[in-house]
């Protein structure tokens, strides 16, 4: 298990199809800021509200410079169907292998009803212009996560 990240570190490398089926590479993004949300699974109650709000104040990102990134173990078809639905304005990731959300830390263990399982820790990642890690929020709330983290941006 890679050491838990922390602010001022260099964000990890990232290569994973997004939801249209498409390469992508965190590292074409330097020179903006990035909100990197982990979210458990995509059309599910919680991660349909944080994805909601994300969209909701896209235009205060956009206008902060800031590129928006969810991530989740789903596949590039569902991530396609979710971002459809809700009619969403920015890109999904695929991390079917969780490579990405074991680099960040991310895929942890949980449980729920007294069973353990591996699972998406809902996080987020606010990385700088210059690829370092700025703020890290973890066990975020959908409902207002998507507000406080751009109230951070503002002083990013």
């Amino acid at each position: 298990m890679p050491k838990a990240l922390k602010e001022g570190d260099t964000a990890p490398a990232i290569h994973v199809e997004d939801d249209q089926g498409q390469p992508f590479d965190l590292a074409k993004l330097k020179g903006k800021h990035v909100v990197l949300y982990f979210y458990p699974k995509a059309d599910t109650p919680g991660c349909t509200t944080e994805a909601q709000g994300f969209r909701d104040h896209a235009k205060k990102f956009a206008d902060a410079g800031a590129v928006i990134l969810g991530v989740s173990p789903d596949k590039p078809t569902a991530l396609a169907k979710f971002k459809e639905k809700y009619k969403l304005p920015f890109t999904l990731l695929s991390d079917i292998d969780h490579n990405v959300a074991n680099a960040y830390g991310t895929w942890v263990e949980k449980s729920m009803y007294g069973r353990t399982y591996m699972g998406v820790e809902r996080s987020t990642f606010l990385i700088g212009k210059d690829g370092k890690i700025k703020q890290i929020f973890r066990k975020v709330k959908p409902a207002t996560h998507p507000g406080d983290v751009c109230q951070a941006l503002k002083s990013a």
